[in-house]
């Protein structure tokens, strides 16, 4: 899925596919013949309700978990069946930002200790001076001070703590991020300095990014494109701007209305979109398309035959059957 931009292609998903065994000849579809494409520089967000599907899709695309089906290709290379040697490389090139800051630090180990390890693992500093020296500067990178390398990560808070994950991420120079989620377990007053730590970041180290999200109105914040994922699809993607302006699928719009507006007046004027019914099960989902029982502007094909990801827009990319026509001029 190219954009027509004359930028390099960082990673490339072709048909990703991540099942799980459910039992009886069954299998869990968390992730189903996904695909996009993130250019060097760039983020895309992708956005969906818990369980769609969104952090399976990450963790499959850089390697964590092994693949069902389709291709991922980092920088023209198969993510899935790299050598020992660019594997390596890989784990140096693309870093991972968790969720968690609690859960992903180790709360008895050291700051230094935690950041200096991926010095050492890629030797990226000639002694011991030049790695504290590193170390020092990715500390003040992210808003602390070298003072707080002397400490264990129990002494810091839920937000001091993702920013030591976030320059334990940095600390082997890396060219890709996954940020999985990274501000859902911070306090509100928080989140909006780490989501523009992250901004600041990618533009002084040109760095490239895939952040997982919920909140559509972060994820409009910091992203240049936005996937939106259902019940382990891609149901649309497209620029940051177009799709919170002028979305196509049934699902994007309802997501979309329950995003908070400042201003009271538009925000009294503006219709909610209530979605009826439950999502439905991963292991057992409906022939057709995957909305088609929550969708008011349901048809019968919907039912029958699974949409097609297609260009209704330049650059602005859909799977549902309401835009089954020939691409309008933009």
């Amino acid at each position: 899925m190219n954009d027509g931009t004359s930028k390099k292609i960082e990673l490339e998903v072709r048909n990703l596919k991540k099942y799980y065994k459910a039992g009886r000849g069954r299998y869990l579809k968390a992730v189903d013949d996904v695909s996009f494409s993130i250019f060097q520089g760039e983020t895309l967000g992708i956005v969906g309700e818990s369980g769609c599907g969104k952090t399976t899709c990450g963790k499959t695309c850089i390697g964590i978990l092994q693949k069902s089906g389709g291709e991922v290709y980092f920088r023209g290379k198969d993510v899935h069946s790299m050598s020992t040697k660019d594997r390596f490389a890989f784990t140096k090139d693309v870093q991972m930002i968790f969720q968690d800051p609690y859960a992903s630090l180790d709360p008895h180990q050291k700051v230094y200790d935690i950041i200096a390890e991926g010095i050492q693992i890629h030797r990226l500093a000639a002694n011991k001076e030049e790695e504290r020296k590193r170390v020092f500067e990715l500390l003040e990178m992210v808003g602390l001070t070298a003072e707080h390398a002397a400490r264990n990560v129990h002494e810091f808070s839920g937000g001091q703590r993702q920013r030591i994950g976030i320059a334990r991420a940095l600390s082997v120079n890396p060219k890709f991020l996954f940020c999985d989620e990274p501000i859902s377990a911070l306090d509100v007053s928080i989140q909006a300095q780490i989501v523009n730590l992250l901004m600041k970041l990618q533009k002084e180290q040109g760095l490239t990014m895939l952040f997982i999200a919920h909140d559509l109105s972060v994820v409009k914040h910091i992203s240049d494109k936005i996937g939106v994922m259902y019940l382990g699809k891609m149901v649309e993607i497209s620029q940051a701007s177009q799709l919170y302006d002028s979305p196509l699928h049934p699902y994007t719009k309802a997501l979309l209305t329950a995003v908070p507006i400042a201003d009271p007046d538009v925000s009294r004027r503006r219709k909610r979109i209530i979605l009826e019914g439950d999502v439905p099960s991963p292991v057992n989902p409906p022939a057709g398309c995957r909305f088609s029982g929550r969708c008011k502007n349901c048809m019968e094909i919907c039912r029958q035959e699974e949409p097609e990801m297609r260009e209704v827009k330049k650059g602005h990319w859909t799977a549902c059957h309401l835009y089954d026509t020939k691409m309008e001029e933009v």
